[in-house]
């Protein structure tokens, strides 16, 4: 078993490089409870079912598994609410690699940095194009936006 810790933050796209490059992903969830979520992830050639615990503060419990191409999408079909479309973007600065979605579809317009640390108490520095925290608002977790997209959201 994996301990996930992560931090979210919102993106400042005017320091934001135009010419990274990031892999499509499609992902939708097959359970959402109090207790945690099953997910389906197409991420490039790759396919993945993910079960998280759901957790206080940035820590949580993290199982993943590769699954065979075809059942990742059959299982698509089975998921609850809105299938996630995004672009991810894998990002190394000051010795950390941050993932950085470009979310599309119904949640166009949002883009979320994430960073994986070591511990919850690991200083991170920000780059240029992260600002605001979002770590542990609700609203900006993938399972969130399946059920909410950002184009309902009251601007």
């Amino acid at each position: 078993m994996a301990i996930e810790i992560e931090r979210k933050f919102l993106m400042d796209l005017s320091h934001w490089p135009s010419d990274e490059k990031g892999v499509p992903y499609r992902q939708g969830y097959l359970a959402v409870t109090e207790k945690g979520i099953v997910r389906v992830r197409i991420k490039g050639p790759i396919a993945t079912l993910t079960i998280k615990s759901s957790g206080i503060g940035i820590s949580r419990d993290e199982f993943e598994y590769e699954i065979p191409m075809e059942e990742a999408e059959a299982l698509l079909e089975l998921c609850q609410n809105d299938i996630i479309e995004k672009t991810r973007y894998k990002v190394m600065t000051e010795g950390k690699q941050w993932d950085v979605d470009e979310f599309h579809g119904k949640n166009e317009g949002l883009w979320i940095a994430e960073v994986e640390l070591e511990s919850e108490d690991e200083p991170v520095t920000l780059p240029k194009w992260a600002n605001e925290e979002v770590t542990g608002d609700e609203q900006y977790y993938n399972a969130y936006l399946s059920k909410h997209p950002y184009c309902d959201w009251k601007k």
